[in-house]
């Protein structure tokens, strides 16, 4: 952990929120980000200050596509702290969120500068600071070894034969058990309502299973379909 990183009892009770479809962020996750609309280098001006914090959250699916300023939001979202920031010459910025943890929205609260910003409620979630695996953690010790990363990789490389993607296999098996979960659903081009649920399952080992499923559905044909829901 990071002494960087906020204490749970420490998370505030109001986020500005980036929300962005098809884009998932899980605790312990790493996200780039590239900020080009005004509001949100406004967002990213703000939250620059501690905590360093943006909710990432996705609009829900059938409103995102019908190009509302504001969509309504799905319930939970997860908060990235700001770990590396860049401002380029031509009014961008590039930086990194690392996850956090989930919240639940409670209210939307007046924008600020333009962006929207949110009351949440964190209190689901306290396992979401404490690594699978940790000496911290009885529950997700026995979760995280209940995944069977094995299954993972036949449906994973058909997945990505069908999308023309490249792998480095070797990056990959180095990976533990939690990293790869992580890395594999917010990498992969599922549809929004897949990432989703992928974020509001209750563990890594039931992530980890829910995204063996989605890939094992996607290699038995339904993957266009997914590409096309984007």
């Amino acid at each position: 952990m990071s002494p960087f990183d906020p204490l749970f009892d420490d998370l505030p009770g109001h986020l500005p929120v980036f929300p962005l479809s098809g884009v998932l962020l899980l605790p312990r996750g790493l996200l780039p980000l590239n900020i080009f609309e005004p509001r949100y280098l406004n967002m990213v001006r703000d939250a620059l200050a501690p905590p360093r914090m943006i909710g990432m959250i996705q609009p829900t699916e059938a409103l995102a596509e019908t190009g509302e300023s504001d969509p309504v939001l799905y319930g939970t979202g997860c908060a990235g702290r700001i770990t590396q920031f860049e401002e380029t010459g031509d009014e961008r910025f590039r930086l990194n969120l690392l996850g956090v943890c989930r919240f639940d929205i409670v209210e939307e609260a007046a924008q600020q500068n333009g962006y929207r910003r949110c009351a949440v409620n964190w209190s689901r979630y306290t396992d979401d600071m404490i690594t699978p695996g940790s000496e911290g953690s009885i529950q997700g010790r026995a979760a995280i070894k209940a995944f069977d990363r094995n299954r993972l990789r036949p449906p994973l490389e058909l997945y990505f034969k069908q999308r023309d993607i490249d792998a480095n296999w070797d990056a990959i098996e180095k990976l533990d058990d939690d990293r790869l979960i992580n890395t594999i659903a917010m990498l992969c081009p599922f549809a929004a309502s897949e990432k989703q649920a992928l974020l509001e399952a209750a563990n890594q080992a039931q992530r980890g299973d829910l995204l063996l499923a989605i890939l094992e559905m996607a290699s038995m044909g339904d993957g266009d379909d997914n590409i096309t829901r984007q």
